[in-house]
């Protein structure tokens, strides 16, 4: 199984971070806009539309508060398996790290989802910046 795991640092603090993170409907407008261009929410699961047209549904494993961890599956696209974690944590001088780790088969997607996940880190970043401002 391929792993892959991606962190930003943003100035942003960690409430305001998981609060857009934990808002599990609104990834199109408060933490990935841009990457993710409509969301849905379904009873345990969100469906998620992405710029380049995939739809996919989004099964919620952990929404964890206190240790500020989500974790989701997905089903339909092209990986067999694919399971992964955003977690949010407070840094020194009141930076935020925030962490996607995705697991997924078969291991020939990792240029592929390599190149999806720095795309939705790098809207995220943007998202979280701007609440730092």
């Amino acid at each position: 199984m391929a792993t892959i795991r991606s962190e930003l640092t943003t100035q942003a603090p960690a409430d305001e971070v998981w609060s857009a993170v934990r808002d599990i409907g609104a990834l199109h407008t408060r933490l990935v806009p841009g990457f993710v261009v409509d969301t849905r929410l379904e009873p345990g699961a969100r469906i998620v539309t992405f710029i380049n047209g995939v739809t996919l549904r989004e099964p919620i494993v952990t929404l964890d508060d206190e240790a500020r961890r989500l974790v989701w599956t997905a089903e339909g696209g092209r990986a067999q398996h694919y399971n992964a974690a955003l977690e949010v944590a407070s840094l020194s001088g009141g930076a935020t790290s925030v962490v996607w780790t995705a697991d997924f088969l078969p291991d020939e997607l990792h240029a592929y989802f390599s190149r999806a996940i720095a795309a939705g880190m790098a809207a995220m970043q943007r998202s979280l910046d701007a609440l730092a401002a």
